[in-house]
């Protein structure tokens, strides 16, 4: 149950709403499959497929899951139908069918398709950490996050919640690394960058697997002298946690490293257990790898 991303928010640390009551008002928004009218549906789930409990709980922090169903009806083929059918009206009344008509038929033709679509689900999950303030969802833009948050929004009395800030931003940072050859204590540079200029025409220098160092390492200093600033670069924690890290201050390419994934495959067979260990050590890290890496970007600014 390792995250791929984390788009990261702020929560009051401590936040005060305790894992029964979060789990009580979750209940406002269980996941319900679609109908058949409905093209998508959305909706709480729990997070373990054995047991039933919305908020899955390990020390202290917390796991909810969001499931998405949508029914897969391409407009093309909505629109194809309608074709079809005024084609066969305007054969039998002698003249095209007007817009109304045209409107009225797109919409049994919906009506019709829709429950002879097939579905797709989709799950996000969120993590909570509730005495340091955090709140990450396993999400790779933060349009797809929001869909978790805005569910999240109607479910719950109050959800004083704000996007991740630092007093430097991560741009100007990953600059400063590449300038220095360096990164921060506790952190590696790895083989990936990208690099943008600021003008309209956006022009882009990508590093796909390539060392960042030597003949590379002058080529991006010429490049940030020139106006580009860095957009992704990979890093690496601590050689535990590797991770792509973002403009916008977004994690992506999260990847827990052997020397962590071998903790949980000395736990024990049993697939609850694992859920248990990983999620255990997944939040656990988190809770010491965010902290140095909010340091490396100069603190929180919305502390």
């Amino acid at each position: 149950m390792w995250f791929k991303n984390l788009q990261l928010y702020r929560l009051p640390a401590p936040w005060n709403l305790a894992f029964p009551d979060l789990a009580e008002q979750l209940g406002r928004g269980i996941f319900h499959p679609c109908g058949n009218l409905e093209a998508a549906s959305r909706g709480w789930t729990p997070p373990r497929a054995t047991a039933d409990d919305l908020v899955h709980v390990a020390g202290g922090q917390c796991l909810i899951t969001l499931m998405t169903e949508s029914r897969l009806l391409p407009a093309m083929v909505i629109q194809q139908e309608t074709l079809l059918r005024a084609e066969k009206i305007a054969a039998e009344q002698g003249y095209p069918p007007g817009r109304k008509t045209l409107r009225d038929l797109k919409e049994q033709v919906r009506d019709e398709l829709l429950p002879r679509a097939f579905t797709c689900r989709r799950k996000t999950s969120v993590w909570i950490d509730r005495e340091h303030g955090w709140l990450g969802v396993d999400a790779a833009s933060l349009v797809k996050a929001e869909e978790a948050l805005e569910h999240l929004r109607h479910c719950l009395d109050d959800l004083p919640l704000t996007l991740t800030q630092t007093r430097i931003s991560p741009a100007s940072a990953m600059a400063d690394w590449l300038v220095e050859g360096d990164a921060p204590a506790g952190f590696t540079i790895d083989r990936d960058c990208e690099l943008k200029a600021a003008h309209e025409e956006r022009a882009a220098v990508r590093y796909v697997r390539h060392p960042l160092n030597d003949e590379a390492a002058d080529e991006i200093r010429a490049h940030i002298a020139a106006g580009k600033l860095p957009t992704r670069l990979a890093l690496t924690w601590n050689a535990r946690v590797a991770f792509v890290l973002t403009e916008k201050g977004e994690l992506k390419r999260l990847e827990f490293l052997d020397v962590l994934k071998e903790e949980t495959e000395r736990t024990s067979d049993d697939a609850d257990a694992v859920f248990d260990a990983e999620f255990a050590l997944m939040s656990g890290e988190f809770t010491r790898f965010l902290p140095d890496l909010m340091n490396a970007l100069g603190g929180l600014s919305n502390t």
